[in-house]
């Protein structure tokens, strides 16, 4: 049972859906309505006003009108137009502030003053409540409510409006926030043993070119000691120099065709170092596709928060929800990736 009879509330739901907590009334008068049940109702933010109108026309007794016939009592959504929703100058002629007061909240134009905090938000509303029109999406009538601390359900027949607390923006991201919470511990879990054998497979590959270096080195020292040291000379050392050279060069061509990668040193090293990766990580028990799936999984969960952040017109902090460093910066990192890829996708299809 609803503490107040005459108010609402309008709570998320995990589902991402809108959960319109409504009392019921009544055609009586009757101040003291023990009665009245609340009525729970849940509607997406995409769907218009209208359909929400229906659901709660079905909950109501009909009217009867003069005539004798009856019908369903209609149904209005109103929200707070503010006072200060028109641009004016700071220094305005008497004559400018008496039209500027008789012409009230709707002004002839301007931007929108526009705070978004809902139900938290601080200070006394002044404005007048507007009617909106039923086609109105449920979303986009909530966004501009939010100004306010509430907006206004009026059903036909009934002595009182419905006053519903307009949800803020941490309201209508809680559950996808407590989501990112998790994500990010599971991605901060996983975080420190991928950074382990990240940088062990990397020391490992420096290794090895400092070890190929080494070769080379051994090498010339090899031609030069049998070159210049030896009987053999340079008659005999020539030849073999330019077939042992001959031969690395088709060999390493060889391997970086077998292996589908471009003839560089950089491919080279990547590819030992994903390798020693792929077995370090299979050592650690690292699961590269949960990693994958939780990446993917943050970064949607963040760019839902960061839409209702747009519509709430909020600056949200998401290293208060992501906490770690390590999360921001894997997050970063796929969505810098992701659009490498993607303006890589639409650069191919331009060609």
């Amino acid at each position: 049972m609803l503490a107040d009879l005459t108010a609402g509330k309008l709570l998320t739901t995990p589902s991402r859906l809108l959960k319109l907590v409504l009392p019921l009334t009544t055609n009586d008068h009757n101040d003291d309505r023990k009665d009245i049940a609340p009525l729970a109702l849940l509607v997406h933010p995409q769907q218009p006003l209208s359909y929400l109108e229906r659901l709660i026309q079905a909950e109501l007794p009909t009217m009867t009108n003069e005539k004798g016939e009856t019908r369903v009592p209609g149904i209005s959504f109103r929200a707070m137009e503010a006072k200060d929703d028109e641009i004016k100058p700071k220094n305005q002629t008497p004559e400018e502030q008496e039209k500027g007061e008789k012409k009230g909240s709707l002004g002839d134009g301007g931007v929108q003053s526009y705070s978004g905090a809902g139900r938290e938000g601080t200070g006394k509303d002044e404005g007048e409540f507007v009617r909106w029109s039923a086609s109105t999406e449920i979303g986009d009538f909530i966004r501009d409510a939010a100004r306010a601390k509430e907006f206004e359900v009026e059903i036909e027949g009934s002595p009182k409006t419905i006053q519903v607390a307009v949800p803020s923006f941490n309201d209508r991201t809680y559950y996808l926030r407590q989501r990112l919470r998790r994500t990010a511990r599971q991605i901060a879990e996983l975080a420190k043993i991928k950074q382990e054998c990240d940088a062990a497979a990397h020391r490992s590959g420096q290794r090895i070119a400092m070890g190929g270096c080494g070769l080379l080195i051994g090498y010339w020292y090899l031609v030069y000691r049998l070159t210049f040291e030896t009987d053999l000379g340079w008659d005999v050392m020539e030849p073999v120099t330019y077939l042992v050279g001959l031969s690395t060069l088709i060999g390493g061509y060889l391997w970086f065709l077998y292996h589908n990668r471009e003839v560089s040193y950089r491919s080279a090293l990547n590819l030992t170092v994903s390798r020693r990766q792929s077995r370090l990580y299979e050592l650690k028990g690292f699961d590269i596709r949960r990693w994958e799936a939780l990446i993917e999984e943050g970064n949607a969960i963040r760019k839902e928060i960061k839409a209702v952040a747009a519509e709430y017109d909020v600056q949200w902090d998401e290293s208060k929800d992501e906490h770690d460093e390590a999360v921001v910066e894997a997050l970063r990192k796929e969505r810098k990736n992701g659009n490498k890829g993607k303006s890589k996708d639409d650069d191919e299809e331009d060609d």
